[in-house]
């Protein structure tokens, strides 16, 4: 039976993978033992996919980018260039703490920009937006802009992809898709 993923011939696939339909793995790239990339994810390339790692739907993984066993992505996220997890909070060459990662979840449609890093046991809400270069040392709320070292919440964003300014009402419009969205309480909910 014919694979119905694409991999470039210097990709390295480990046995047990589930690579779904319409996958693309490139240059130099090493999916490891019992990943899972949902249909339509692009695997940039030099990347590393560590063993045990999710991948949603339509992840799109950039170049240089290595995602370390505990990692879970949601569908359409985006992953920068050379951006990295951890997934040891202490790590030392002598002592091994294999087994013992911490978890990270990146939620539906969140973007991390290129060389940042997101240190391993905080989670990345839905549609939240990491800055280039960010050190994100806490867990991200949903819709929440994030940049700096260590990376501090400036904003919030669209689904789209575009800065929020909300009214007194607490009401803001993406000015490209036009939908709304309501702030509450430091949460911010799509307006259906």
């Amino acid at each position: 039976m014919e694979k119905e993923y694409f991999a470039h011939p210097t990709a390295v696939i480990d046995e047990g993978c589930k690579i779904g339909k319409g996958a693309k793995i490139w240059h130099f790239s090493h999916i490891m033992p019992d990943c899972i990339l949902g249909e339509n994810c692009n695997i940039g390339q030099n990347c590393v996919i560590s063993p045990a790692v999710v991948l949603g739907k339509n992840v799109k993984v950039q170049n240089n980018v290595s995602i370390y066993t505990g990692v879970s992505c949601g569908d359409d996220v985006f992953l920068g260039p050379s951006m990295v997890f951890t997934n040891i909070t202490n790590p030392r060459s002598a002592v091994v703490r294999r087994g013992q990662y911490d978890k990270t979840k990146v939620g539906k449609g969140a973007s991390i920009g290129a060389n940042a890093t997101i240190v391993c046991g905080h989670d990345i809400g839905e549609f939240a937006f990491i800055g280039a270069g960010a050190v994100v040392t806490k867990n991200v709320p949903a819709y929440s802009l994030w940049v700096g070292n260590p990376a501090k919440q400036i904003g919030w964003m669209s689904e789209y992809g575009h800065r929020l300014n909300f009214d007194k009402k607490g009401i803001a419009v993406c000015k490209e898709s036009k939908e709304k969205y309501k702030l509450i309480k430091g949460k911010v909910n799509k307006i259906k």
